[in-house]
């Protein structure tokens, strides 16, 4: 979408003007939310810019608005909604994940930028989606209908590990820049479960619904669209595995394989588990304050979870 002019008294709509006044108003009636809706995703700064200000304008409804479409079913949508509101809560990442957390509204992108602002209240996060973006457009590129759930998997796999060249940073396991999606994304080095979201995330991108796997001592992605499901290691560099080689996985790990380790983990579970990474290896490194910081975000995936299952 290209970028289009606004103002404060209104936006053009290409030969239609739809009026914006929203200055000492809290009321935001259907016309204007659809028009504000309409420019959501418009790339250009100004405009961008102009809608912050009209949201924030708007005070409540206008939160209101933004959470309706984050949570909806219009992924893009979605995701330029979460920017908008992170924009408008940015004094405080800690406080913008905790309520991330209590919501109960999980979703894996919103949540890993959420959690990477914590100890990066900096992270561009706009660079972040760019780079998910261009990774996906290449996809998409290299994609041409009939493809088999393994051959687009097999598309993925060249552009993240042979043309981007993410891989597994097995020399520096514990650092924890890999759990930060912005450093992963940087880096293009990570852990199992972060480079798992990276491929699930550019996967989502093309249309292509993939599924958060997490087993003991590892963690892979799942595709259930054949009747067999298959398994995709990125911390190996796209390796395929069957149901049979995620058992062998789960065996080595000194563990029992059962039918549930082969379902989707929760996208609550997912995040939950990379809190758990980071307080260790910011524990390790001596950095005592950020390792606490998310050991209570731990705490609290933990509690409102408790919560949440209370008749």
């Amino acid at each position: 979408m290209t970028g289009r002019p606004l103002s404060r008294f209104g936006i053009a709509l290409g030969a239609k003007n739809v009026s914006l006044v929203v200055v000492n108003r809290i009321i935001l009636t259907p016309e204007k939310e659809s028009a504000l809706q309409r420019l959501l995703d418009d790339p250009s700064p100004g405009v961008r810019q102009a809608l912050l200000r009209e949201f924030e304008a708007l005070g409540g409804p206008g939160v209101a608005c933004l959470r309706r479409l984050a949570e909806g079913e219009n992924r893009v949508l979605g995701r330029h909604a979460a920017w908008f509101l992170r924009k408008l809560r940015s004094g405080n990442p800690a406080e913008d994940f905790r309520h991330f957390v209590r919501s109960l509204n999980y979703e894996l992108e919103t949540g890993f930028l959420l959690l990477n602002r914590t100890v990066q209240p900096d992270l561009d996060i706009g660079d972040c989606c760019r780079m998910l973006d261009a990774m996906a457009r290449r996809c998409r590129d290299l994609m041409f209908p009939p493809m088999s759930a393994r051959e687009r998997c097999r598309v993925i796999n060249r552009v993240l590990f042979h043309e981007y060249h993410f891989r597994g940073n097995v020399d520096h396991f514990e650092d924890p820049a890999n759990s930060l999606l912005g450093e992963v994304l940087h880096n293009r080095r990570g852990l199992p479960v972060t480079l798992s979201v990276v491929y699930i995330l550019v996967a989502q991108r093309c249309g292509f619904m993939l599924e958060p796997v997490g087993i003991p001592g590892h963690f892979l992605v799942g595709c259930y669209e054949d009747v067999t499901p298959f398994f995709i290691d990125p911390f190996a560099q796209g390796l395929f595995r069957s149901p049979d080689d995620v058992f062998t996985l789960i065996r080595q790990h000194k563990t029992a394989p059962r039918l549930s380790h082969l379902t989707p983990t929760p996208v609550r579970e997912v995040i939950w588990r990379c809190c758990r990474n980071l307080v260790n290896h910011y524990g390790k490194a001596g950095d005592e304050e950020k390792a606490r910081l998310l050991g209570s975000f731990a705490h609290e995936f933990e509690i409102t979870h408790q919560r949440s299952a209370e008749p």
